[in-house]
């Protein structure tokens, strides 16, 4: 069901009403999970947004687990994940590893229930000023989806690596966009069901011992690139369009010799690279899960935004897709850096700015992965058109009270403010 699902769970806080919306550009009718909006959008006087990335790990063992979590306003990792966000205050958020569920709950929750009510300040002095965003998708992933084939090799087929995309439950992993300005909900292009092959020069897994590949042709000419989703959604500012294009490759880890998640998680980079080429050629394979065919469209403004799992320098990943994707001419990389020694009393005046990048060892990581160390594997890159006035990476340093929040994932908030 969730493998071949059409349902967008694009969401205004509110009461949800469905309603056909067709594409007139592409002629693509989709039916979308519509509601009418509590709040106002920002004004077209505002001169700066701010766009983050923010893997927040809110995964459970079981579906269902984290809505219900989310569900109260007590859980002790979302109000952690809240009070990142609502220091920072990101107008367009995108989200990794959010379950998703058809009709997005767990999104709505997470927006209604912690996002959009004051949290408790680090230091005890009130509450942090709530942040409402009134549009929000959350996005149908390949995770936890059975593909009734052997994909990981060990002679059965069932488990949590025998899935599109690795889970034991479909939806685990997920992603969802968040954002206070609106999205033209009919233009939003998937890519969940592109297939791996079709790539162009695709890194096929092969076995070092024999030379032969490791999946099967049977089964590689049914492997879906995205261990998620590929996303390209276009928000509306003011009489302008940005493009988020959102994902989340898989770690190149947790495989064997043949390296296959290390081929994987660089071959989702890429189609980014061959997403933005519009001087390539032939690009009818690129073909989303609506029919619709080729890239983005040139001169449009757009932000790649993720965990990509990959660091350009550290870690045992297959580096040259993030270093041609930083290199790519129509990307900047503002690399943010760690903001240390924040003062909480300006905040949530956006005084984050204030502050002074740290300068110490691996000031760009964005993920602290234990005994693997710190790296730099979530990224807010923008298109050259856009001009980068601020940027940062949410680490605040011990003995900021706030260093507590870091307990809920992993991974840091990553951000850029453009112009």
């Amino acid at each position: 069901m969730y493998g071949t699902n059409r349902w967008l769970g694009i969401v205004l806080l509110s009461i949800a009403a469905w309603m056909p919306v067709r594409d007139s550009a592409d002629q693509h009718t989709v039916t979308q999970d519509v509601g009418t909006q509590h709040a106002e959008s920002p004004s077209g006087e505002e001169t700066t947004i701010r766009i983050a990335t923010f893997n927040v790990s809110l995964y459970g063992e079981s579906a269902g687990e984290i809505r219900h979590r989310l569900q109260s306003s007590d859980d002790s990792q979302a109000r952690r994940i809240a009070k990142i966000v609502q220091t920072v205050r990101p107008d367009i958020l995108l989200v990794n590893e959010l379950d998703y569920e058809e009709g997005g709950a767990p999104a709505r929750l997470l927006a209604e229930n912690y996002f959009a009510v004051g949290q408790l300040r680090a230091s005890g002095g009130g509450s942090l000023e709530p942040i409402v965003y009134p549009y929000w998708y959350s996005a149908p992933s390949n995770t936890g989806l059975d593909s009734q084939l052997d994909l990981d090799g060990d002679g059965q087929s069932g488990a949590g690596g025998d899935a599109w995309g690795f889970g034991d439950y479909p939806g685990q992993y997920a992603m969802a966009v968040f954002s206070r300005y609106p999205l033209e909900q009919s233009k939003i292009r998937t890519f969940q069901q592109l297939l791996w092959k079709d790539l162009p020069q695709p890194k096929r897994p092969m076995r070092p011992a024999t030379g032969t590949p490791f999946h099967p042709d049977p089964i590689w000419s049914r492997l879906r690139l995205s261990s998620k989703n590929h996303l390209d959604v276009p928000i509306q500012i003011g009489e302008r369009v940005l493009h988020l294009l959102a994902s989340h490759p898989t770690p190149p880890v947790f495989d064997g010799p043949e390296d296959r998640n290390g081929c994987r998680n660089h071959d989702e980079i890429a189609f980014w690279s061959h997403y933005l080429d519009a001087r390539s050629g032939d690009r009818s394979w690129l073909r989303d899960d609506l029919g619709g065919v080729g890239g983005l469209a040139p001169s449009s403004e757009f932000v790649i935004a993720g965990d990509l799992n990959a660091d350009p320098a550290r870690g045992g990943g297959q580096t040259e897709a993030i270093v041609n994707l930083l290199a790519d001419p129509l990307v900047q990389d503002p690399r943010p850096q760690r903001r240390a020694n924040v003062d909480a009393s300006k905040v949530p005046g956006g005084s984050i700015n204030d502050s002074q990048a740290d300068a110490g060892e691996h000031a760009d990581a964005t993920a602290d992965f234990g005994r693997n160390g710190l790296m730099r594997v979530d990224y807010v890159l923008p298109s050259r058109g856009l001009q980068v006035v601020d940027s940062g990476v949410f680490w605040p340093s011990e003995p900021d009270p706030r260093s507590d929040w870091l307990r809920a994932t992993d991974h840091r908030l990553v951000w850029i403010e453009v112009r």
